[in-house]
């Protein structure tokens, strides 16, 4: 078979495949219809990491999976869009890691609005301007994103689904390396690439910003003064810098994982995890009685942080991460067991646990 035989295959192909997706589109329309009249919601975090699973094991071909969700991704984002003007709001601007979760999660088709803070993601999703939002919550290197877990003690928000985002930041810039005298990045990519820093720029002064977005604009704007950025490729993009230096964080496998927020958490796909805060009552050994409710009912527990409840001095509220499904039996028993020892016991909500 010659060049030209194989390229007539593939026209005939994408022809099929374009027929299929509007077959499967019109499907997806009369799953629309049936949700607006029923009153439930378009997207369904937990049918679409079901659905996810399901086609990686389907799969026979030479796609690997990170291809196929990455292929159904942008086809569900294309559905979503058809059915409804879903609006997802980003902790911004524009081109932040933030971003790029959100584009991983619901794909190029949807509505973005870019935030000026984590307070503004909430604020958009609560007052209904906005139908989900994505905040980071942690770091591989750097630890928890305290911002998004204190909003979280007096939000009605609900989690629905995680991303887990590998970070890969990068030296950018519009001048030679030589040249480079001031680094401009956000304070967690500071962090990330600290042991790379004091290798290659050790005189270089650091001035934090609020955003990688923010960093590669300034390096731009003041290039004359030997600024530079670190972040993301997007970043460099949307800017117009020269990628000088990629993979720059100390540790290969830095991710930070993302959280979606909603009005409402997902019902069980038989291997999630569940997010809740709880404040203990202030006597001897109440922190242990209240951790041993999940020993007890055998659940793993896979984070635990504590923040100023900021109602009172040397109060503390509890975030942790467990194993499980709030509707799960075992689990309900254990969170019962927990109030006991607590004054305040929320569930900020149940959700796939997808390594994507």
């Amino acid at each position: 078979m010659n060049l030209d035989d194989i390229r007539i295959g593939i026209d005939k192909i994408d022809r099929q495949l374009l027929d299929l997706l509007s077959q499967r589109a019109d499907l997806v329309h009369e799953v629309g219809v049936v949700k607006k009249r029923d009153g439930l919601q378009i997207y369904a975090p937990e049918r679409e990491e079901a659905l996810l699973r399901k086609l990686v094991e389907m799969n026979e071909g030479r796609l690997p999976e990170k291809s196929i969700r990455a292929i159904y991704r942008e086809i569900m984002s294309a559905a979503l869009a058809l059915e409804d003007d879903l609006q997802i709001a980003y902790l911004g601007p524009e081109g932040t890691w933030t971003h790029q979760a959100a584009i991983k999660k619901f794909g190029h088709s949807v509505a973005y609005s870019a935030q000026p803070n984590f307070a503004e993601v909430f604020d958009q999703v609560s007052r209904r301007k906005a139908d989900y939002g994505v905040v980071p919550i942690e770091n591989s290197t750097e630890g928890a994103v305290s911002h998004t877990l204190d909003l979280f003690v007096d939000s009605p928000l609900q989690i629905c689904a995680q991303i887990l985002l590998r970070i890969e930041n990068g030296l950018m810039a519009s001048i030679p390396r030589e040249e480079i005298r001031t680094l401009y990045s956000h304070p967690q990519v500071f962090g990330q690439c600290r042991s790379w820093i004091l290798q290659n720029f050790p005189d270089a002064d650091l001035v934090e910003v609020s955003s990688t977005t923010r960093a590669a604009e300034i390096a731009r704007d003041k290039a004359g003064e030997g600024a530079a950025a670190m972040g993301g490729k997007l970043a460099a993009e949307l800017h117009g810098l020269t990628m000088l230096e990629e993979c720059i964080q100390d540790r290969a496998t830095n991710t930070t994982r993302f959280l979606v927020i909603g009005e409402k958490t997902c019902p069980p796909t038989g291997d999630d995890r569940t997010s809740l805060l709880f404040a203990i009552h202030d006597r001897p050994g109440s922190l242990v009685r209240a951790l041993q409710a999940f020993e007890h009912f055998d659940i793993n527990m896979s984070k635990i942080e504590s923040r100023p409840s900021k109602r009172k001095d040397w109060e503390y509220v509890f975030y942790v991460d467990l194993a499980g499904h709030c509707d799960d039996d075992a689990l309900k028993e254990a969170l019962g067991a927990l109030e006991k020892h607590c004054s305040m016991v929320k569930i900020l909500g149940s959700y796939p646990d997808t390594n994507e």
